[in-house]
């Protein structure tokens, strides 16, 4: 029998046996409605993160930090993010941080080479800059630098660098993907976007914009600290346990 015929049998019979089935994101409950799971079953519970104060304060005439956090992986689509940022007509940087997926049955190596082709083809060498993985205290710095995150992946169950990113008062320009569905409120606390480079270059542009971005940035970090404080999520656990 096929891995993932098993897989999937063993997966339904432990779900029937089981009280409760916990996703972490909208996306995830709908995945697991159409696996076959009793809809009574089924609680969102998402991941949590950590909410510090971050103070954003940046000139006019500084370049607007563009950042990605994730790992290199064709389903992120990156180059759609260097072809929106070769459309900008504003002073910007864009940093990516994340190592390359590792090589598997389904997957082709060589991205991050094809990205840094793609990146000097667009002449934007002097504007994107590729850290690879970053330690968290690394990482945290990184957040607290940016003005705006970016995110342009085909598919996520979660996505936690959205979260995170969010929880340091970044707006997120997203793909409508993970969490990013939950979070990302059109023109409040970021902008979901389609795949089009020119739609995404339009979004990045309206954020140069100091003040709608610190507004922004600080109703997202404001609604990450109301739902997905670690102290929150850890009481829906307790909550879920002692109902069942």
């Amino acid at each position: 029998m096929p891995y993932h015929l098993y897989d999937a049998i063993t997966l339904k019979t432990s779900a029937k046996k089981a009280q409760a089935i916990i996703v972490s994101s909208k996306l995830e409950y709908e995945d697991a409605l159409e696996f076959g799971i009793d809809k009574e079953k089924i609680h969102i519970i998402p991941m949590g993160v950590d909410v510090e104060p971050t103070e954003k304060t940046r000139s006019e005439s500084e370049q607007l930090q563009i950042l990605f956090v994730g790992r290199i992986a064709r389903v992120r689509r990156i180059e759609i993010l260097l072809q929106a940022v070769s459309k900008l007509n504003i002073p910007y940087h864009l940093t990516i941080v994340g190592g390359e997926e590792k090589t598997s049955s389904v997957t082709r190596t060589g991205y991050l080479n094809e990205l840094k082709q793609l990146t000097k083809q667009l002449n934007l060498e002097k504007k994107v800059t590729y850290v690879g993985k970053k330690s968290p205290p690394e990482l945290k710095t990184l957040y607290q630098t940016a003005d705006i995150f970016a995110y342009t992946s085909l598919y996520e169950n979660f996505g936690q660098p959205l979260l995170e990113a969010a929880a340091h008062g970044l707006p997120i320009i997203s793909t409508p993907v993970g969490i990013a569905r939950d979070i990302v409120i059109e023109g409040e606390t970021g902008y979901q976007v389609s795949d089009k480079p020119v739609q995404i270059a339009g979004r990045i542009e309206t954020l140069k914009n100091i003040p709608v971005r610190l507004k922004m940035g600080h109703r997202i970090q404001e609604e990450v600290r109301n739902r997905f404080d670690w102290e929150k999520i850890m009481g829906q656990y307790i909550d879920l346990y002692r109902s069942l």
